[in-house]
């Protein structure tokens, strides 16, 4: 009987291990989904803004308000995140969560720099007249700039609330798996940026 229970409860234990693997693999799917339809949303603003990136409305063009130096320093703080959120996982795969929560605060204060120029960059253009109404050029330039930040900042949020979690439960299966996609998605961001860098402010100042 006691023999029969304990087979039962080692069935009861394996089935919960599985059921709970199997909502961790639909969490991942769901994650690659999001991504998809991100890559989907950057993919129609950059689109927008390839028809729309000349017209100025007599306003003033990319390359009369575009500074680069300003522009360059933030695409290395944000390369230098993507690099920091890497060494994250790494000190998370030697299950080290005190270097990890170390990398990840390193990777919050790079992205929240670049937060913080992005805003002075539209406060600054704003100031100098060129509003999101000034033309569909600008328009378009603010949706697509600004929708990256925004994923940037959602990011920031998402990845304190990991550190706390972090530093309550430390590592499980439940929060690799969410600094994985964290990081992934930093990483995600990263490339996007890049297309953006290329698209807007390269090209914009040529």
């Amino acid at each position: 009987m006691a023999q029969a229970m304990t087979h039962h409860e080692h069935g009861h234990a394996h089935d919960h291990d599985h059921g709970h693997e199997h909502h961790e693999q639909l969490k991942v799917l769901g994650f690659w989904i999001f991504v998809v339809t991100d890559c989907v949303l950057f993919g129609t603003l950059f689109a927008t803004y390839a028809v729309l990136m000349h017209n100025y409305a007599g306003g003033p063009t990319a390359k009369e308000l575009f500074e680069l130096p300003g522009i360059i320093a933030s695409t290395f703080i944000l390369l230098t995140s993507s690099f920091t959120s890497g060494l994250a996982v790494l000190a998370m795969h030697k299950r080290n969560v005190k270097q990890m929560i170390g990398w990840l605060i390193v990777t919050a204060l790079l992205g929240l720099a670049f937060v913080v120029l992005e805003v002075n960059e539209f406060a600054h253009l704003v100031g100098e007249g060129a509003t999101i109404s000034t033309s569909a050029f600008l328009s378009a330039f603010y949706v697509l700039v600004g929708t990256h930040g925004l994923h940037v900042t959602l990011g920031l949020f998402w990845m304190v609330a990991l550190m706390i979690q972090l530093k309550r439960r430390g590592i499980t299966p439940v929060t690799k798996r969410k600094v994985t996609n964290l990081s992934l998605y930093w990483h995600f961001l990263d490339v996007v940026w890049i297309f953006l860098f290329t698209v807007v402010y390269l090209m914009g100042v040529m």
